[in-house]
Formats: structure tokens, C-alpha cells, sequence
């Protein structure tokens, strides 16, 4: 096989991530679950494998799948990428999946020779396309810098920190945070809007503050117009990663308070059926239950990702 990175997994982040390897120049060989969503990245100057098997030739894999049990099956799973004679040499997974799940798959992995780096990503899939990702591995660091370039022809910043699955511990603080941020978020602009601020003139105060950041930016258009319908992360996604943090926490011996609040009132959202909207659907819920009805600001507003 002439390319030396493949990839397996092909939603909103891996398609993004992917275009920006093609665009630094790097050949890419694709597989997904769903072909039609692999097909058209052949359009793009990746070679689009018909089964994940082929791409055992490659030097690197990535992975980004949604749940441990999906970057299980890819790999070890009938016809899995590591389940013939020829294995590639590294997995880099950028999947968000548990510690524990992370270190089996690493000692699997490791016993079959194929070295094993957990590489998550800060960003959504528009952050991606930007190139303004921030990726975060651990692993053996010879295996980091074999893939460092990579890395960095899909992100704005990348770091090392450290053996084993710590990657794996920063990516679930930092998705605990995610939902943190977003509720209060939501809480604070409900209020704002009730006392009679403008949404979109409370957001623009907010992020050119100290608070503001890249993430309550990027957030900003969906929150004004509320265009819920525009995924770029759901619900019941959401959910998932707050578990994992309650559950690192309890590990830990760690309160978190704030998360354990967070995590009730997503599982609310959750079981509200929005299952297939943008979590900043939280904005309505929290608005409801104040009494106040949204209403679509039709504002263009800058989500801070333009180049």
C-alpha cells in the first residue's frame, strides 16, 4: 500500500481531521463502517480501502470511533484491523473512551507487537476544519514523535503528557468541563436574556471578557439564532462523557459537585428525547424552565474559527 497513515472512522471529526492530513500533503487510506461515507474523501486524494484489513500495511492507523466497544470491534472484531497475519506498526486513537478500556486495548494491542498511542482531540469538527484543534497523546514517547507530524498537520497545538492512558484522564476532565461550561453558559445568558440583555449582545460582553474562550465563541451563533439542527455534538454524547468523568471521580476519591449537578441535568436533556440535536439544545431547556420563550435572534455572528 503506497500510503503510510490509514483511517477508521469517518463522522464529522474524522472526515474533518482527514481533509486536513490530504491538505498537508500526507497520503491517506480510509475505511469506515458506513462505505458512503468513506467514498467521498477518494475526491479529496484518499484511497478509500473496501475492507480495514488492508490498511495493516500502513505505517500508522488512526482510529476515532464513538465508544470502546466500537474501537474493540474495529480492531479485533471479525475482519479487524489487527485480526490478520499483517498488523500496522502504531494505532493512534482520538476516540473519547474510558482509562479502562484504553489499557486493555493497550495491552492487547502491545501483545501483538503494534505500539499504542491515545491521542484525543479539544475541538469540534468546524474547530477541525479550522486546524485549531489541540491533540494530546500519551504512550511511549518514541511512538509520539513518529506521529508528531501527522499530529500537527491536523492541529494548532500539540503535547505529550506522559505513559499509559493520561491522555485518557485529561481528555474526561476535560470534557467534564465541557459540560460545566456549556450549563452555565446557558444559565448565565437565560438569565441575562430575562432581565432584559440581548442574547447576542450578553454573548459578545462574555467572550471579549476574561471568561470568553475559544469554545464560548464557537458556541455563540448556535446559542443567538438557536440552530440546534447544525450537530456538532449531541446530547446523549455529552452524557456519555459526563459519566465517564463521575466515574474517574469516583475512582479518584474526587467531589465534583459542579460536574455531579451538570451530569443530572444533561441525563434530563437526554431523556427529553433530544437525541439527535446539538447539546446547546440545553439553552432551550434552561430557558423553560424559567419561563422564558426563546425566540431566533437572526444575528450573523462570528463563531472566532475563521482564519
Amino acid at each position: 500500500m503506497a500510503n503510510s497513515i490509514g483511517w477508521i472512522g469517518l463522522g464529522r471529526m474524522g472526515e474533518a481531521m482527514v481533509k486536513r492530513l490530504l491538505k498537508a500533503g500526507h497520503g491517506v487510506t480510509v475505511w469506515n463502517r458506513t462505505a458512503s461515507k468513506a467514498a467521498p474523501l477518494g475526491e479529496y486524494g484518499a484511497m478509500v480501502a473496501p475492507a480495514r484489513q488492508e490498511l495493516a500495511a500502513c505505517e500508522v492507523v488512526f482510529t476515532m470511533v464513538s465508544t470502546t466497544d466500537d474501537l474493540k470491534e474495529v480492531l479485533f472484531g471479525e475482519g479487524g484491523l489487527v485480526a490478520g497475519a499483517r498488523r500496522p506498526g502504531a494505532v493512534v486513537d482520538s476516540s473519547s473512551i474510558s482509562q479502562e478500556g484504553s489499557a486493555e486495548i493497550r495491552r492487547r494491542l502491545e501483545a501483538m507487537g503494534v505500539a499504542y498511542l491515545c491521542t484525543p482531540v479539544s475541538g469540534n469538527a468546524k474547530v477541525a476544519k479550522a486546524g485549531k484543534l489541540l491533540m494530546v497523546s500519551s504512550g511511549p514517547k518514541p511512538v509520539y514523535e513518529q506521529a508528531r507530524p501527522y499530529l500537527q498537520a491536523m492541529a494548532r497545538k500539540v503535547m505529550w503528557v506522559g505513559e499509559g492512558e493520561l491522555a485518557r484522564v485529561w481528555k474526561i476532565a476535560h470534557n467534564t468541563m465541557f459540560g460545566v461550561v456549556i450549563q452555565n453558559l446557558c444559565e448565565i445568558t437565560v438569565l441575562a436574556e430575562k432581565a432584559g440583555i440581548p442574547r447576542h449582545l450578553f454573548l459578545e460582553s462574555i467572550n471579549d471578557s476574561v471568561l470568553g474562550s475559544m469554545y464560548t465563541r464557537y458556541k455563540t451563533p448556535t446559542l443567538v439564532n438557536l440552530t440546534f439542527d447544525q450537530v456538532t455534538f449531541t446530547p446523549k454524547l455529552l452524557l456519555k462523557d459526563m459519566d465517564l468523568g463521575m466515574a474517574a471521580a469516583r475512582a479518584h476519591g474526587v467531589a465534583m459537585p459542579a460536574a455531579a449537578a451538570t451530569r443530572e441535568s444533561v441525563a434530563r436533556m437526554v431523556g427529553h428525547g433530544h437525541d439527535h440535536v446539538d447539546f446547546a439544545v440545553l439553552l432551550a431547556e434552561t430557558a423553560k424552565d424559567a419561563g422564558l420563550e426563546l425566540r431566533p435572534e437572526n444575528v450573523q455572528i462570528s463563531d472566532g474559527l475563521e482564519s
